[in-house]
């Protein structure tokens, strides 16, 4: 599977698959009062907003988290996880397990948002410890692909010597 995201035409996919996801966002961001739960940091501010909302708000809302943001992690971790199997090297191995770990945690934020939407908001004092995660996760990903980057120009350099 990491061979063929490293290809160069299902990076190009994944890149514009990410791109034409994230601009859906900001078709949904009005339908849904304006605030999409991803971009809250905590679980007060996330249970506010979905008491704030209404029954129509609140189904748009479930239909885009399971719809466009389920399907989101697939594009920016396939994308994050085919540019460090193709250019890490001998590292890849160790590199991969960010991406990985962030995709598994924007899923399960995914799954606390549809559960809130539909009415239980137990679990979404997670978010505390969840939205620090996955966005230091995403934060370290995204630096682990410019070192690959950085690893592979070197090596090119050097053999072309």
């Amino acid at each position: 599977m990491l061979n063929f995201l490293s290809k160069g035409w299902v990076l190009i996919t994944l890149f514009f698959a990410m791109l034409a996801i994230g601009f859906s966002f900001s078709i949904v961001t009005p339908a849904v009062g304006g605030v999409l739960l991803d971009t809250l940091v905590t679980g007060a501010e996330t249970i506010a907003q979905v008491n704030e909302m209404s029954a129509e708000q609140k189904r748009i809302h479930l239909l885009a988290t399971l719809l466009i943001d389920s399907v989101y992690p697939l594009a920016y971790g396939g994308l994050l996880l085919g540019l460090i199997w193709r250019f890490a090297g001998s590292r890849r191995s160790w590199f991969i397990v960010p991406p990985m770990a962030v995709m598994v945690v924007d899923f399960a934020e995914n799954l606390v948002q549809v559960v809130a939407l539909a009415g239980n908001t137990a679990l979404v004092s997670l978010k505390d410890l969840r939205t620090p995660a996955k966005v230091g996760l995403l934060a370290l990903a995204g630096g682990l692909v410019l070192v690959s980057l950085l690893l592979a120009a070197v090596a090119k350099l050097r053999g072309a010597k």
